[in-house]
């Protein structure tokens, strides 16, 4: 499946942080009601500030994208999408042929150069593109790159009872950097873990155990990247509205009832993993709901 987006690229600029979007694909337009059943026509009427952008009269945009950030001299990648030519039981995912790779390459990231590559979750539109075709195999895709995820989300994953669809995903995915001696689970305590300068990986379960969000904290202003924690800006205004596939839906609600919070009425700037354009912004408390006040950064030429 041949997919295009226009070659441009977003960033947004936290002083000596700097964070870009790179863009994987747009997710189909039935993805919204299959993911957030909850977010209704009526629910999305309540946000009137989600239209156009986030949503269209009926129901939710959603997007695949990861964020490139330089922080500290160092060049890191905060998720890695769906991936190319991988086989995938969702027929939008299946067999991806994208030019996610040169996007990363004129954003400034060429896949050599990367020096971390941060995994929010092990979910299979979060790990993509952790490896690529290399002949018969598969390889990591960022050959010089220490991948980090959560140690709890490691082993739970490591326990779990996985169907077919997940097997391959680790197969594909996954254990090719775990076995190229790249990947690497962190212990993750409630105050967060500092990977990188200003860099830091902070607790976020219920999607999924061990859970991260990414706090990247900046000489002039602090960004939290949400993972699927906020899987969509309908979240701010119903915090209640929980995808279908997260694995404690109370838990989950409680974390991001917990992040909304401490953003409310900040400068933090919110950059949610699976918004689309304009993807970052602030959130302001509002007639009793928190909504995002849309930040689109800077768009820059390919």
């Amino acid at each position: 499946m041949s997919t295009t987006t226009p070659a441009t690229g977003t960033a947004w600029s936290l002083g000596d942080i700097t964070v870009h979007r790179v863009d994987e694909i747009e997710l189909p337009r039935q993805t919204g009601p299959w993911l957030l059943p909850d977010a209704t026509k009526e629910v999305l009427d309540q946000a009137p500030w989600l239209r156009p952008a986030f949503a269209d009269a009926e129901v939710p945009r959603l997007a695949s994208h990861s964020f490139a950030v330089r922080a500290g001299g160092l060049r890191i990648v905060v998720d890695t999408g769906i991936g190319n030519a991988k086989p995938r039981a969702n027929p939008a995912w299946n067999g991806l042929d994208t030019d996610f790779p040169e996007r990363l390459t004129e954003a400034g990231f060429p896949p050599e150069s990367v020096d971390l590559v941060i995994t929010t979750h092990l979910h299979t539109d979060h790990v993509g593109w952790n490896t690529r075709r290399t002949g018969r195999d598969w390889t990591p895709t960022f050959p010089n790159a220490r991948y980090l995820t959560s140690r709890t989300g490691w082993d739970h994953w490591a326990a779990a009872d996985l169907d077919e669809a997940r097997t391959q995903m680790f197969r594909d995915s996954v254990h090719p950097v775990r076995d190229a001696g790249q990947y690497d689970p962190v212990t993750v305590p409630e105050w967060g873990h500092e990977v990188a300068p200003g860099v830091l990986l902070v607790p976020a379960p219920g999607h999924t155990p061990g859970q991260v969000a990414v706090e990247l904290r900046g000489s002039d202003r602090r960004a939290l990247i949400t993972g699927d924690s906020i899987h969509h800006p309908v979240q701010l205004s119903h915090p209640h509205v929980h995808s279908c596939v997260d694995l404690d839906p109370a838990q989950a609600i409680r974390t991001r009832a917990r992040l909304l919070d401490s953003l409310a009425d900040t400068d933090t700037l919110l950059l949610g993993t699976h918004f689309p354009h304009p993807t970052a912004g602030t959130v302001r408390r509002e007639d009793g709901r928190y909504r995002l006040h849309a930040e689109p950064g800077t768009r820059l030429p390919a």
